[in-house]
């Protein structure tokens, strides 16, 4: 086992792109956990998704032996961790079981607003943080500004700041150094009752459900028993080992050593994150603190277009679940698409990734409902029920009041942009709270009703900032708002995929947009199809799609006009009855303009 002072536990934290997977892949590099054959870019990034898009989903842990230049020899465990909002859980996860963080900021870019949300869950967590300017090599690289803006910004003291390029591995060895010199080692006590913090968890074919830890107390080892403390379920322990970034089987883990354990766990539901992991005969007495559980913000409908791949698709939410904490889902029914899944998220990025994730992983074709938030209804009997679904609305005359959530949100933006960010808060309902500069950045602090950044607000803001503002939120309780709920009609049936809850000043426009967006994504059918938006009993905007038509009278030359008046006459009475029993096939297009409404 590796002597306690000589372990050191730390994540990596920065904005979207500022360097977070390329520093931990120099890293490994270092340190010889990877040949230069094995190792690839972004080497932590093992999902297909990640590696396209370029982003961090899942934070992934990595030991590493260094030795000092004092001669001693250290064990590093290193979580590198996501940069976007809507992944802020993972984050959090990973600051638990830590001691330090590295934070990373772009020597070009400077603080941006993930960075301060990223520094201050690290503080929560009582870190010592070590700040590292990366990409000093570029040429729009102002190392003195930045460090400026992240005394005044942040308030951390910038004078022993490290200078590196993780690209080019300039500067990589002072952090090796820094890390064993400047972070403090864990606590931890190897005679005392196991006691492990369940950090994170994955499904594996082969081994079942794998575990990762953080032991704080007592020595993890295979073939002893296991119980969770918060569901009470009892395992035996097959294999407990580590990731160097290889899976690495040892004979056991000490305190303040990050890990994984198997012991044959089928049960998604058996592992919570943030449990404590005890001794089945000797337990500890008390659980650790865990994390705070997240709370989806956006929620929408999951429908398989083959209704046979319900229960495929309840099996692949139950395995994506258990790697992903923050996903959260239930059963539901829709008249239009059948059995689904009413499912919650942190935000659309984190729709986005879990729908495709399903797509690939799991072979699945899913429909997806227009994305809506927790609304709380106050009804007149004195009841309060939260909505979650626009299609479960009940009547208007029952409901006393209507509350929706409310965030506060951080957005820093070059003074060039500055103008049309305001513009664009003040169309969304925003009230600005405040406005400071940070040398010759803005950064404005607004609260926004979450209904209205959930649609197409971070693509709105990249695109009236040319990609320079950067944006991060938390939620802020909730607020009476003028709310009603807007339906689409389809020939006169509504299609409750479709229905959405909008503030009343913008349901006209918002109605009609839908409408026009409705009316070139349906393909033209034999009869015409009215496409209608709804308040309630009141029409609010509506389109027609003209039918198909062939040409009855093609084979009447000349003669009497009665001739032809009869066959369209024929033709007419044909399309009314094809009307009443025709039905209208929205493809699944339609479903997805819907979601990226965008008001331009």
């Amino acid at each position: 086992m590796t002597d306690l002072t000589h372990i050191r536990n730390f994540s990596i934290i920065a904005h979207i792109d500022h360097g977070k997977s390329t520093l931990a892949d120099r890293l490994i590099q270092l340190c010889g956990g990877l040949s230069d054959r094995e190792l690839k870019e972004q080497v932590l990034d093992t999902m297909d998704i990640e590696r396209e898009r370029g982003i961090t989903i899942k934070a992934q842990t990595v030991r590493l032996t260094y030795k000092a230049k004092n001669g001693e020899t250290y064990q590093l465990n290193l979580m590198d961790t996501p940069g976007h909002v809507d992944f802020a859980y993972e984050v959090s996860r990973s600051l638990a079981a830590c001691e330090g963080s590295l934070l990373i900021v772009d020597a070009s870019q400077g603080v941006e607003a993930q960075t301060l949300a990223n520094v201050y869950q690290a503080i929560d967590n009582n870190h010592e943080i070590i700040p590292v300017l990366n990409k000093v090599d570029l040429p729009a690289a102002d190392v003195e500004r930045v460090k400026e803006q992240i005394e005044d910004v942040i308030g951390l003291d910038t004078s022993d700041a490290l200078m590196v390029s993780a690209k080019t591995g300039l500067g990589v060895p002072d952090v090796l150094e820094a890390l064993v010199h400047r972070l403090p080692a864990p606590h931890g006590d190897q005679t005392a009752p196991l006691k492990a913090l369940l950090v994170d968890s994955w499904y594996d074919a082969y081994l079942g459900v794998i575990i990762l830890v953080r032991v704080v107390d007592g020595v993890l080892k295979p073939g002893m028993k296991i119980k969770m403390m918060a569901k009470g379920s009892v395992y035996p322990v097959e294999q407990v080992g580590v990731f160097t970034p290889k899976r690495e089987t040892l004979p056991a883990l000490y305190p303040g050593e990050i890990g994984f354990f198997t012991g044959g766990i089928k049960a998604v539901a058996d592992c919570n994150v943030g449990d404590t992991i005890t001794e089945d005969k000797r337990a500890a007495l008390e659980p650790l603190a865990g994390f705070k559980p997240s709370v989806p913000v956006v929620f929408c409908g999951l429908f398989p277009v083959d209704a046979a791949d319900f229960e495929d698709l309840r099996e692949s939410l139950g395995k994506l679940r258990l790697n992903d904490a923050s996903f959260q889902f239930e059963p539901e029914s829709s008249a239009a698409l059948g059995f689904g899944f009413r499912c919650g998220f942190l935000g659309l990025l984190h729709l986005e990734i879990i729908q495709e994730r399903l797509e690939r992983e799991f072979n699945l074709d899913l429909i997806t409902t227009a994305p809506s938030v927790v609304y709380k209804l106050y009804m007149t009997n004195g009841e309060v029920i939260e909505l979650h679904n626009p299609a479960d609305m009940p009547d208007v005359m029952r409901i006393a009041k209507m509350e929706e959530p409310w965030i506060k949100a951080t957005i820093l933006v070059p003074d060039a942009y500055l103008g049309s960010i305001l513009t664009l808060c003040t169309e969304r309902r925003g009230v600005q709270l405040d406005l400071t500069y940070v040398g010759n950045r803005a950064m404005a602090v607004y609260r926004l009703p979450l209904n209205e950044v959930v649609f197409d607000f971070y693509d709105r803001l990249k695109s009236v900032s040319r990609g320079y503002a950067s944006f991060d939120y938390q939620m802020d309780g909730y607020e009476e708002g003028q709310l009603v709920k807007l339906s689409i009609l389809v020939n006169a049936e509504p299609v409750d995929a479709l229905s959405t809850i909008v503030h009343r000043s913008h349901a006209e426009s918002r109605g009609r947009a839908l409408c026009a967006r409705l009316k070139d994504l349906i393909p033209r059918q034999l009869f015409k199809i009215a496409i209608q938006a709804a308040i309630g009993g009141k029409i609010i905007g509506r389109e027609s799609i003209s039918a198909m038509r062939k040409d009855v009278t093609a084979k009447c030359y000349g003669g009497d006009v009665s001739r032809k008046r009869k066959l369209l006459d024929k033709q007419k009475a044909g399309k009314k009855r094809m009307r009443q029993i025709g039905n209208v096939e929205i493809p699944q297009s339609a479903f997805l303009a819907a979601l990226k409404m965008s008001e331009d």
